[in-house]
């Protein structure tokens, strides 16, 4: 379709969310890059190999409870009424013979010849010796080697995504490295002759796409490489996309449309392929996903909001899959709809939304503490270039394209899709 047929033919056939991402996943193939990171620099970041344990944890045989470290068989018939005496030895004896007990703190070496642990609670020292006052069998009150970590035992896979508890254990089994995915490179490109980075004129406008994309790619784990604007020129934008097509990703924000500037469309046909223009959701629908020289390029529209939506819809997963990196869902918060909402049927409408408690306060109901007694209060379910309907909201409710709409008073899940991972 020439130029002029596409600017009068606009968007009367849009593509549905998931057969778009679906297109445009399919045509990504995850690199293969990897580096070793220390442990403290690897919080958030891909396991790239396979994992399993050097050592045990524990390595040592260890008392779970502060009391005294016996042979179990010693305490046998003892109890509240009857208590077994045995003979206490110094603190830094190294075995317990038959007959005596040593006093041991909670993750202790036990001593050699000791099976069992009596806590204090149930002892009371008498002179030298300690009056046990319940007895216990081989292997109480203690953590055998290996009971919490087996050695050679398998700890996470490629494609897990790090977290603090995961980077504490492995430095409990006495990794200090670990070996994951490189982050996805992602270059950024903002586009549009009237934009400016201050101090606007009358007919200029700040640029915030740009900077908003490239902040949610570090988010999502990815380098973002923020470029300077490139004005509405066919050779620009054309040089632009062509020196970044190293990187692993290419995004463009603005000029994604149907006018007279909007000339990505015929740049990224002229360099490669483009897998789909115009997607069935609001706002947003202008978006286009290409791939050129074998690298990912997507053409976010230039109105900030719906430049948000269609960078969670679409970057987010291309980024995770070039990555390597799991793509796990946003987590939800269930509230009541505080008015009516519609969405035109066919087309997946994301209504941004801030929560209230019922009293009207914002936030948790401080009474019963319960988030699912929350408000949805709609700020906006259009307005494509109102930047402070999504930045002021906690959310969106998700419009699928089967419906109309929702009513006031409707249950509807708000998805936090600032959340980080």
């Amino acid at each position: 379709m020439d130029t002029e047929d596409r600017r009068s033919a606009g968007f009367k056939d849009r593509t549905r969310v998931e057969a778009a991402r679906s297109r445009l996943l399919e045509a990504i193939e995850p690199h293969d890059r990897s580096e070793p990171v220390p442990l403290g620099d690897a919080d958030g970041r891909t396991v790239a190999a396979p994992i399993t344990s050097p050592r045990p944890v524990p390595h040592y045989p260890r008392a779970a409870m502060d009391g005294y470290a016996v042979r179990a068989a010693d305490t046998f018939g003892s109890s509240d009424r009857s208590p077994v005496a045995v003979r206490q030895l110094d603190d830094d004896a190294d075995s317990v013979a038959p007959g005596t007990a040593r006093r041991v703190h909670t993750g202790s070496e036990l001593p050699e010849g000791a099976d069992a642990v009596v806590m204090v609670e149930d002892t009371e020292t008498v002179g030298g010796d300690v009056e046990v006052y319940g007895a216990v069998a081989e292997g109480a009150n203690v953590a055998p080697v290996g009971e919490d970590v087996a050695e050679d035992q398998r700890l996470y896979d490629p494609g897990h995504r790090l977290r603090p508890s995961d980077l504490g254990l492995l430095k409990s089994v006495g990794a200090t490295e670990v070996e994951v995915y490189d982050r996805p490179q992602v270059s950024v490109i903002p586009t549009g002759e009237e934009l400016v980075q201050d101090d606007p004129d009358p007919g200029e406008v700040i640029e915030t796409n740009g900077g908003t994309v490239s902040q949610l790619v570090e988010r999502w784990g990815g380098a973002a490489t923020y470029r300077d604007v490139v004005t509405d020129d066919p050779t620009a934008l054309r040089d632009a996309i062509e020196r970044d097509l190293d990187h692993d990703v290419v995004v463009t924000t603005g000029g994604s449309s149907v006018g007279e500037r909007d000339y990505l469309p015929e740049v990224l046909t002229e360099l490669g392929e483009i897998l789909v223009h115009g997607v069935a959701l609001k706002p947003g629908h202008p978006v286009a996903l290409a791939v050129v020289e074998g690298t990912p390029v997507l053409a976010l529209p230039g109105y900030p909001v719906a430049c948000i939506v269609n960078a969670v819809q679409f970057l987010r997963p291309a980024l995770k899959r070039v990555g390597n990196m799991p793509c796990p869902p946003f987590p939800t918060r269930t509230a009541t709809l505080d008015r009516k909402v519609s969405s035109e049927p066919g087309t997946r409408t994301f209504v941004r939304v801030q929560l209230r408690s019922p009293d009207g306060d914002g936030g948790e109901d401080e009474e019963t503490g319960d988030d699912d007694t929350a408000v949805a209060v709609p700020t906006r379910a259009s307005g494509a270039g109102v930047l402070s309907s999504v930045a002021l909201a906690d959310g969106w409710v998700v419009v699928p394209e089967g419906r109309e709409g929702y009513d006031a008073g409707a249950t509807v899940a708000v998805e936090d899709w600032e959340w980080s991972a």
